[in-house]
């Protein structure tokens, strides 16, 4: 991202792909125009939010006549980068490890998952979706500088040290997988995303509807 783009609100930014997995289906669809209202409607926002949110990325659109989809979608294409496609890697080869690397294989998603670590006997030294894994004492001397994302599918217990050894190799974001808190630089992005305490929170919104 340029520069003024990153002075975007991390609620914005965490918004943006979503508005564009959203456009690429309208785009698919046929049709050629959108309004704030629409798309709010579609994604659960309200429609302020929407133009609050593509008024800070200069989106391209008229008052009246909604935003063109198709310049939309070019126009996000570009501030998220994904076709730069930015490479990941992913530590752990478990069940959700693997998982997650047969989903990114056929969704064929960015960032792409381009090698794996884990500790395993039975899975180092073998591909899994196409994809190498490596030994896990391996993560300084293979990483790549085209590799800026980390998927730690890890125990808490190793999430810690793992994550050291990851930003000293030049991660510049972890997605976080484990139940562990993971202390980071600050110009490390961490995404924590705990299954458990997600179920706990839909199992306690569910009891007190």
């Amino acid at each position: 991202m340029k520069k003024e783009e990153n002075k975007l609100p991390n609620a914005t930014i965490k918004r943006l792909p979503l508005y564009l997995s959203y456009l690429k289906s309208v785009k698919k669809s046929g049709q050629k125009a959108i309004s704030s209202v629409e798309l709010g409607s579609a994604l659960n926002l309200k429609s302020d939010l929407v133009r609050r949110d593509f008024s800070k990325i200069k989106a391209p659109g008229r008052k009246g006549t909604g935003y063109e989809v198709k310049k939309l979608v070019n126009h996000l294409h570009h501030i998220v980068n994904e076709n730069a496609e930015p490479e990941a890697a992913l530590i752990g080869a478990g069940r959700l490890g693997t998982a997650l690397l047969h989903y990114n294989h056929l969704r064929k998603s960015s960032p792409k998952i381009k090698m794996v670590f884990d500790n395993n006997p039975k899975v180092v030294g073998k591909t899994i979706a196409g994809v190498p894994v490596y030994h896990i004492d391996e993560i300084s001397q293979r990483m790549t500088p085209g590799i800026t994302v980390a998927i730690l599918a890890i125990p808490a217990a190793s999430a810690q040290i793992i994550s050291e050894t990851l930003t000293e190799s030049g991660i510049m974001g972890i997605m976080n997988f484990s139940s562990a808190y993971l202390k980071l630089p600050s110009n490390i992005h961490l995404q924590q995303i705990d299954l458990a305490k997600e179920l706990d929170t839909l199992a306690f919104l569910i009891h007190f509807l």
